[in-house]
């Protein structure tokens, strides 16, 4: 009998030879301008409303403070998805609007959106290659990779898989320190000023706090809400692509329709969890066609059964994502670090 793998990879071969199914996604590309107005306003204005409130309750009990950090975070979220679009250009018709208001939404968590929307690009380009693996996605290496390292490479890497470092220092890190700085090797020009605009930004707001409410009051404030901001962030985009039958593939023999429908899950969220991240969980929607707005992926998804055959996570399946740590190249699924240990007793008995 066929694997559930088997059964989904053998389903998206044949939805793949489907000549329409590009017609089906480019029913659904296209802002609306209401729509997407509107959720600048009902994000923005409740973010704004809750930072306020955090400083007054600063007065009170800082208890109070940290608990309006977690819907402050949420609406940060929200936002940063709201400039991911932005970086499509799937939220508004002109690229001129896509990159002011994706700059103001990205600027919230403190990243530089020009040069973030390339390196996001990159992913969306390369994701469940693994000949290009290294720009704008979650550190993986295959099952023989990581048995062929030397050990402090292999320690460095279950550092950084460990869920208290990657979801907590690893990702506040990233969008705090990281993205202070651009990479070398690829950012050109507009990444570069994006950067340097950023830091500007930052360093103004810092400034203006100081002769103002403070720098403690701004740091009590702005902590506790990136921290949960980034920590969801990266959950996020993680569960998307690590989830245990996920398709990597070698560079020759990668497949761009299935790197989009069994390289990124359908994370099927709380409604209250679907709105605070913006239809995110549609992820292989998404990835099939990213110049589809946030606000018509779930359409896309309900009325095409092409999309049904995605790999479905819930909250509750998704933490099994946290065991998987390499991609075994022989079961061809993601796998813990046991599989890795097999493998260097079979090599060393050999």
């Amino acid at each position: 009998m066929n694997s559930l793998s088997d059964i989904k990879t053998e389903t998206a071969a044949r939805i793949q030879n489907l000549p329409d199914w590009r017609e089906v996604v480019a029913r659904y590309k296209g802002p609306v301008m209401a729509k997407s107005v509107g959720q600048l306003i009902n994000t923005l204005v409740p973010y704004t409303v809750l930072m306020v409130l955090m400083y007054f309750s600063l007065r009170w009990s800082y208890l109070i403070t940290l608990l309006l950090a977690i819907p402050a975070a949420g609406f940060g979220v929200r936002l940063f998805i709201i400039s991911h679009d932005c970086g499509h250009r799937s939220f508004f018709k002109k690229k001129a609007v896509n990159d002011f208001w994706g700059t103001i939404t990205a600027s919230v968590m403190w990243t530089p959106y020009a040069y973030w929307r390339n390196e996001h690009a990159r992913h969306h380009q390369s994701s469940g290659n693994l000949d290009r693996r290294g720009i704008g996605d979650i550190w993986t290496l295959t099952v023989s990779e990581y048995v062929a390292k030397p050990w402090p490479v292999r320690l460095v890497y279950r550092l950084y898989r460990n869920p208290l470092v990657l979801f907590g220092m690893a990702s506040l890190l990233l969008f705090t320190v990281k993205y202070r700085f651009w990479n070398r090797s690829w950012a050109g020009p507009a990444e570069r000023r994006s950067v340097l605009r950023t830091d500007l930004f930052i360093a103004a707001v810092l400034v203006l706090c100081h002769y103002t409410i403070g720098i403690k009051a701004f740091l009590l404030i702005q902590i506790p809400v990136t921290t949960i901001g980034t920590a969801l962030g990266v959950w996020l985009f993680y569960v998307q692509h690590q989830f245990e039958d996920v398709y990597w593939e070698k560079g020759n023999q990668w497949d761009f329709f299935r790197q989009a429908i069994e390289g990124s899950s359908w994370f099927k969220m709380p409604r209250v969890m679907q709105w605070f991240s913006a239809n995110i969980g549609f992820h292989h929607v998404h990835h099939l066609s990213p110049r589809i707005p946030n606000y018509r992926l779930e359409r896309c998804h309900r009325e095409n059964p092409i999309f049904h055959c995605a790999n479905k996570l819930t909250v509750w399946t998704s933490l099994k994502s946290l065991g998987y740590r390499l991609w075994d190249e022989q079961s061809r699924k993601m796998v813990g670090f046991k599989a890795a240990r097999s493998r260097r007793r079979r090599a060393h008995m050999a």
